[in-house]
Parts: structure tokens; sequence; C-alpha cells
């Protein structure tokens, strides 16, 4: 029998008060307001008799006197076949317009998979981004963030990732987004052709904190019902720092006592019960974790990516434009290379960027006005084409075309004996236009 309760005993902000009894953390409770309209609300926290909820759109037009009904059950997804193309707010409510959608309710925020059910990664997901199939793989169920800055092209790069990957099923997660934000991915899907194997769960930065929290707990619940199905999911969520800036305001807002920098102490948790989703299910399906996470002001001390690096398998640093290969790292990349994919892919990555390296100190002797070697001209010639060919995030091209290029590029720059590469593979894979 549903409980109902009708003496709200205060509100502040998007959060109201109730006296109730017998009712569950993350229940679901319905408001019905003396205009007649109805709205939903979850249940945050429980101090004895005094039941916390967050309101889903805002609290304008409830009166201590309305009528809470605590439905007995917790945030429900819908997930079918019929999710893909289709985008849905935090709630699960369709924003495109779309048919109200029918399938099997699936609760969100479940308990992550049984270790006993977990493989150990062992396969690679494509993107056909140089910068990440060649020299930071991405593996299958693996949990890594984008770190970046305001203004860099994240979400352009999570596009081209979705348009280019071989995951069977994308989902994106956006949080916080500005209206062109949201709208370039529904563009980008479209152009791509990529949006019938798409679904999309946004919050926009007009929408309520709570949706916030919701949105990656949706894409998550989805992604398990797929990855059972047999399907390989990639998610990608943009951005965490909005879901962080999310749960402080709400603990904010409860007189939480806040930890680092104003966030409770439960951050850590918070992230890890996300980032955990990630997984390789013994023969079925696996779900495969791309986030971004903004760092205010280019500080990766801040506690959202200082916690989120704790977590998480690596990070990709995007800079300037460019993913950068010294700050970034794919610590499961050792699972792959050179074993599901050739042989010569760790020694042609790894002698890349050894000379990107020498040539970037190359390039700051040039800048000095120091005289340049013979040696220095070859390695400035070969970080532009580095640059070029590799760092540039337009460049599409499967793994097997990169790894053929970076033989080239070598080759246009270098003598077969000034690279580092053993002999054995020299011989078999080094461009015979080569001198």
């Amino acid at each position: 029998m549903k409980k109902v309760y009708d003496r709200i005993v205060d509100m502040r902000g998007n959060l109201l008060t109730v006296e109730a009894q017998n009712v569950s953390l993350g229940e679901i409770a319905r408001i019905q307001k003396q205009s007649g309209e109805t709205t939903y609300a979850t249940v945050l926290r429980i101090d004895g008799e005094k039941v916390t909820l967050q309101v889903f759109e805002n609290t304008r037009g409830i009166s201590t006197h309305d009528r809470v009904t605590f439905l007995g059950k917790q945030m429900q997804a819908v997930v079918s076949e019929a999710l893909l193309g289709r985008c849905f707010d935090g709630a699960g409510d369709p924003i495109d317009r779309g048919p109200t959608l029918v399938g099997d309710y699936v609760e969100i925020n479940s308990p992550s998979f049984n270790p006993v059910r977990r493989i150990v990664p062992h396969d690679l997901v494509r993107t056909n981004i140089p910068m990440i199939d060649v020299f930071n793989c991405l593996v299958k169920s693996q949990k890594i963030p984008i770190f970046s800055i305001a203004g860099e092209p994240y979400n352009a790069l999570l596009m081209r990732i979705a348009n280019q990957t071989n995951a069977d099923i994308i989902i994106i997660g956006g949080m916080g987004l500005r209206f062109d934000d949201y709208q370039a991915f529904i563009d980008n899907a479209e152009k791509a052709g990529s949006l019938e194997k798409t679904v999309m769960f946004i919050h926009q930065a007009t929408d309520p904190a709570v949706e916030c929290l919701l949105v990656p707990d949706m894409a998550l619940a989805c992604a398990e019902r797929f990855a059972v199905e047999d399907k390989n999911v990639l998610v990608l969520l943009t951005d965490m720092t909005a879901f962080g800036d999310a749960i402080k305001e709400i603990a904010i807002t409860m007189d939480q006592i806040p930890s680092n920098r104003g966030y409770p102490g439960s951050l850590y948790s918070d992230l890890a019960a996300r980032y955990e989703k990630a997984v390789d299910i013994d023969g079925s399906g696996a779900i495969t974790i791309i986030s971004v996470t903004t760092m205010p002001g280019g500080d990766v001390t801040h506690p959202i990516p200082d916690n989120t690096g704790y977590i998480t398998e690596g990070q990709y640093y995007l800079h300037g434009g460019r993913i950068d290969p010294f700050g970034s790292l794919s610590r499961l990349k050792q699972q792959v290379i050179g074993k599901v994919t050739r042989e010569d892919h760790g020694d042609i990555a790894n002698a890349q960027i050894r000379l990107y390296a020498e040539g970037k100190k190359a390039r700051e002797r040039q800048s000095m006005g120091f005289k340049l070697s013979r040696w220095d001209e070859k390695l400035l010639h070969f970080t532009l084409l580095f640059e070029e060919r590799m760092m540039n995030l337009e460049v599409n091209l499967s793994l097997e075309d990169a790894l053929d290029l970076g033989w080239k590029t070598l080759s246009e720059c270098f003598e077969s004996q000034e690279v580092g590469i053993k002999q054995t593979l020299l011989d078999k894979y080094w461009p015979t236009h080569a001198n």
C-alpha cells in the first residue's frame, strides 16, 4: 500500500522535508499540487521521521499541505531496442518529440557486476584516432577520462569517437550542456549516420541539479542491459565536473559538512560507483566508459580530477586542441599491444614518441637561436609531420593504416639505423623507398 503524507515541514531550493515513516533512500515520491499538477522527487536523506526529498523540477507551486505519495520503488529506466536513435532528459523522459518509450523497467543505481562474471580486459576498442589507437589504446571495459579545460574541443572529440568506433551501441550522457552543445551532438549523429546506434541522455545547464545526477545512472543502467544482451557498449560522459558540482550544490543545500574545496566527503565513492560499471562480461558484452573531466583553471589537483585519477585506468590529456602524448596514459594498453594488434605496434609507437620528444627539444633550441645540427633538422621535419599526421584530431585512420603511416613518416625523415627499432622489424616493415 502506498504511503501518503500531507505535511511538508521545510522547503529549501529544490529540497523539501516531509515527516514520514518506512521509506527508503532513493525511493520515488509523487507530489500532487493543489493546482492539480504533479511532480516527482527522490529521497536523499532520512533523519528519524524527517525525510528530505530532491524535487526533479522545482518547488514552485508546492505548498506545505500538498499530498506526497511514496511509490515504494527506486528510480527506473525504460530499456528496449526502441531507445536507439532517441534523446531523453535526466529523468528518462523523451525530449526529441518522439513517442513515449515502451520496454522493460530496470532500476538505476544497481550494484556493479559480480567479479565472478568479469573477465580480464583483452580486446581493442577502435576509434580510428591515431593518438588513441596507436599510442594509448582504448581497451574494451576500460574506464578512462579526458582531462581538459574549458574551451578545448572535448565534445568534438567525443563526437569523432562516436562516429568512428567499432562499438555496437553508443550511449551519450551530457551534463550541464548548453543548448548548442546538445544540438551539436544530435546534428553530428545525424550527419555521420551513427544515430541508429546512439542513445542520448541530456541534462542542460538550466535543468535541475538532480537530473544532472541521474544522467550517468540512466546511461549506465541502459548500458548494462544492452551488455547483458551481448552488445559492446561505449558510454561517453561529458562533463563529470558538472556532475561533481551538482553533488556539491545539493550537499550544501542539505547543510552537509564540506570536505576539500566544499565538495562532500562522499565524492570519491560517488564517482567510483559510476566508473566501476565498466565491465567485460564473461560470455556476453562489455561496457567501456570515456568521460570528460574539465579541470577548473587547469588544476589537476582539483578534487574531481584528483579523485578521478585514482579510480580510472589512465587518462587522455586534451591540450591545445590535441591529445598530448606526454600527459596521456592508458594503463591497459599492454593487454592488447602486440597481442591482438600487429607485432610492430609497440616498437613503432615508442620510437615515434621518443623522436617527437627529441624534436620538441630541437624546436626549443631553434626558438632560442641556437645553431641547428643536421640531426636537429631531421627532428624538426619529423615533428611537423607527426603533428600533422598523428596528432590532428581530424585524422580518420584504421590502426593498421596508422602504423603504416608511422613507418612512412620515419622513413621520410631518418635513416633506418637512426630510429632505434630492432632489425627484424626494420627488415619486414621499413618502406622500400627509404634510403
